[in-house]
């Protein structure tokens, strides 16, 4: 359905962030695409989405099809009429605006009535909660609540792709799972997801496959299962090393657990993934 090829992307005309990067969403599937900050994923977001121009960002090299037609120049209505739709890191909801006023904003580009009244009951079937909530203003959701009306002001026109960036960020672990299991059902009911995620274990644990980026480009790739018992990829995402046991080294640290993303160089993991 989607597929990246060989891209590069310029911010200001000098500042090289994407360096030959490629993935493939599959039609029906859900791929992760891991990162540590900095690792380029917003980008590749914009890229995808038509809002590089927003951020003074070109495409220098390669290109984005989405079911065969070039995304590359396109800008982000058209892209959205394609069938491409995404929510942004941070939830952006209208604040201002009451739940019900949010989701006819998500249903702007389509001029079918009778489409945007069926996908206006799913979102509810979809989100109790917003259903509950449906004329409160958005600014005064709790956090949860306007993740789950970000996506579903990004599921009014039925998308066949859905692009989800962090939306587990700032949640607390009971949330998550809910927007967890939210994926889920958005994606068998018919609907590809790429879910960029730093929280790794919940995007492979969903996933079909997963990449992973490191300083704009893939530097690791595979079935999500594969990534999610890849030693690498536990050690610094998951958090873990070594043996798992948790049995007590000599500094008083349990093995299995890292203290911390800092401690772990930069050299180190490229040095291993790279050779």
């Amino acid at each position: 359905m989607l597929e990246v090829s060989n891209l590069e992307v310029v911010y200001n005309d000098v500042i090289l962030v994407l360096r030959g990067l490629s993935l493939v969403v599959p039609d029906g599937q859900i791929v992760a695409l891991l990162g540590a900050n900095g690792a380029g994923k917003t980008t590749t977001l914009r890229a995808i989405s038509g809002l590089l121009d927003v951020h003074d960002g070109e495409i220098t090299k390669g290109t984005i099809t989405f079911d065969g037609k070039r995304l590359s120049g396109l800008q982000a209505p058209d892209i959205v009429r394609l069938g491409v739709k995404q929510v942004m890191e941070g939830r952006r909801v209208f604040g201002d605006l009451t739940v019900e006023e949010n989701l006819i904003a998500g249903g702007y580009v389509s001029r079918d009535r009778q489409a945007l009244r069926l996908a206006h009951q799913k979102v509810f079937d979809l989100f109790p909660r917003l259903a509950d909530r449906r004329t409160q203003r958005a600014g005064y959701l709790s956090g949860g609540e306007q993740q789950m009306l970000a996506i579903g002001r990004a599921m009014m026109t039925d998308p066949k792709l859905l692009i989800l960036d962090e939306p587990s960020l700032g949640l607390a672990p009971l949330l998550v799972q809910q927007i967890r299991g939210i994926i889920v059902d958005i994606n068998e009911a018919g609907t590809s997801v790429l879910l960029i995620e730093q929280n790794a274990t919940m995007a492979l644990s969903i996933a079909n496959f997963g990449y992973v980026m490191e300083t704009g480009k893939v530097v690791m790739d595979g079935p999500a299962e594969k990534l999610l018992h890849d030693e690498d990829v536990k050690e610094f995402y998951l958090g873990l090393h070594g043996d798992g046991d948790g049995s007590v080294d000599g500094d008083g640290d349990r093995r299995g657990a890292r203290r911390s993303f800092r401690d772990v160089k930069h050299y180190k993991r490229r040095k291993r993934w790279l050779s």
